[in-house]
């Protein structure tokens, strides 16, 4: 139970879903893609999960099935993104609620959660217009350069 609180205490996010009937493949498969996302998964019985969750101050979850965890250390967004797209791939992954800023949220949460943008999808976003604007205004300035050298250039042929 050690290994659960510390995921409790270094996550920022967490979404639980139930994987009653899952192929181990499956299961696995779900395994390897929180790996690639450092994102933890982890199985633990709801007794446990629950006393762990109290001990953290969050409120019990009453979670039928076989329940399993993804913690997210690092990006808020990126746990629910990997099982709400797994849940649509698999019919079996249910969605049974999660934790964001502290507080137990559910499934349309979890839901909702999953469709905003990684944080690196708008840190990009947000350098992408920064240098747009940077960009134009040094086309523009290239462009009177660019004119002033004409000018420059059609008077030297006139006075030749």
């Amino acid at each position: 139970m050690g290994s659960l609180q510390e995921k409790l205490a270094g996550m920022k996010a967490a979404v639980f879903i139930n994987f009653f009937k899952t192929k181990v493949k499956d299961i696995n498969q779900l395994r390897n893609d929180c790996r690639a996302q450092s994102v933890d998964y982890m199985v633990a019985k709801k007794t446990i999960l629950n006393k762990a969750l109290k001990e953290k101050g969050f409120e019990a979850a009453d979670y039928e099935g076989e329940v399993a965890a993804l913690f997210s250390s690092q990006d808020e967004v990126v746990a629910a993104k990997l099982a709400n797209d797994f849940a649509k791939k698999n019919e079996n992954i249910k969605l049974v609620g999660g934790i964001l800023e502290g507080k137990v949220i559910d499934v349309s949460a979890v839901k909702a959660l999953a469709v905003l943008p990684s944080k690196q999808e708008l840190l990009s976003k947000v350098v992408g217009s920064i240098a747009s604007p940077l960009s134009g205004m040094l086309n523009v300035l290239q462009g009177n350069l660019r004119n002033f050298v004409y000018a420059l250039n059609a008077i030297r042929e006139k006075k030749s």
